[in-house]
Formats: C-alpha cells, structure tokens, sequence
C-alpha cells in the first residue's frame, strides 16, 4: 500500500498556479536554477517577480517546453516582470562544489532584481543563506508560476551561454548536448581532451585528467 502511493505521488502532475504565492504577504520572487549536472560550463540561478495582472503566457516548468517556445515565453518574462539573473562559474563550481556554487548563484540572482522581495519561494530542498525569508518548494517549477518563470529564464540564459561556448569549441556539441555528458560530448572529451569550461570536480573529467586518481561518479 505504502509503495502504492508513493508511486502514484509520482505520477502526480502539476499545473503553476499563484497558490504558493498568494500564501504569503508583500512581494514574493521565485527562483531556480539550470546547470547542476553537466559536465561543462557554469551554473546559472533566476530570480522572478510577477505581475498577477500582466501575466507571461505559457509559464510551465522549462524541462517541459521546447526550446524555441523557451526563448519566446523568456522575452515575454523579461517585458513583464522584475528579472534577476545569476551565474557562478566553472572555477567556483570546482573550488566550492556544485551545491555551494548553485546556491552562489541564487544569492546573486537575488541580489540582480531591481526591487527587494518579502519572501523568496525557491525549488527544491536544499536550502540557500539568504538576507530574506525562504521557504523551499520540492518540484516548484511545476507548481509554482514565479518559479516556473525562474527556470525558463536560468534555463534560456544557460543554453545561449553554451551556445556561445559551442562556438569556440564546436567539437563537444554543447550547442545541443548542453555540456551534459552525451555521446558526442565523451567522444570529443577521449580526442580532444578537456577544455578549461571542464568542471575539474566532476569524476567524469577529473578522471582524465587524473587516471592515477580516479574518483567514483557521484
């Protein structure tokens, strides 16, 4: 019975809605981040306040939209709410950890937003050291429409940075794979070796790097 409803928990799906927002006073922004399980480029966070009465259209989770519907409900975002973007880069990643470097990157998508919020509404359950109240929300882009506009924002900002990256060393595909660890992506890390837009913390390149000392993938 107990794996029962566990499973049909997960099967459970949501649809945004200003149900989490509207349980709080003052000024509510959302955040999210893109970023933490590639093997390649940085981490970015999104910081979102809305406009109840002039609302993006289209805001869902950003797994789930295209990425061309993506940039287009993210211009959309942009023109209608306080947006506030933040990045921690390939060397933190590696000097902080992933976890550290994430929660970098939200403080810094706070701290971007032109207008102070009462409350932060933030995915998922590990939680961030903020100057302003929090409360975490497991699965919240799919919740949540503040969080949902987070990560459709942290999510475009990311892909056009590996897009840009893509540019410069074409050979890894990053314009698709994203610096996820793809076919394309192992096989140009066993030819080319690492670039220095590599996470060097990541068992996957630090075992390259270091076959002597290899790490266990986490």
């Amino acid at each position: 019975m107990i794996g029962d409803s566990r499973k049909m928990i997960t099967m459970m799906k949501f649809t945004p809605s200003f149900d989490i927002e509207n349980r709080h006073d003052g000024i509510v922004a959302g955040i999210d981040e893109a970023g933490r399980g590639p093997w390649a480029g940085p981490v970015v966070a999104a910081a979102v306040i809305l406009d109840p009465a002039n609302m993006p259209e289209g805001l869902n989770d950003s797994k789930t939209i295209s990425e061309k519907k993506r940039d287009v409900i993210a211009a959309e975002i942009r023109a209608k709410a306080v947006v506030g973007v933040g990045i921690a880069s390939v060397d933190e990643i590696d000097e902080i950890n992933i976890l550290q470097a994430t929660f970098l990157a939200m403080k810094r998508a706070k701290a971007g937003l032109s207008v102070t919020p009462d409350i932060c509404i933030i995915d998922g359950s590990a939680k961030p050291k903020l100057d302003t109240p929090i409360e975490m929300v497991v699965k919240g882009d799919a919740k949540s429409f503040s969080i949902a506009a987070a990560s459709i924002i942290a999510k475009t900002v990311r892909d056009q940075m590996m897009r840009d990256l893509a540019k410069i060393h074409p050979e890894y595909a990053w314009e698709k794979n994203k610096g996820y660890g793809a076919p394309a992506h192992r096989a140009a890390l066993e030819i080319h070796g690492v670039t220095p837009h590599h996470r060097k913390s990541y068992a996957p390149i630090h075992n390259i790097l270091y076959p002597e000392g290899k790490i266990a993938a986490r």
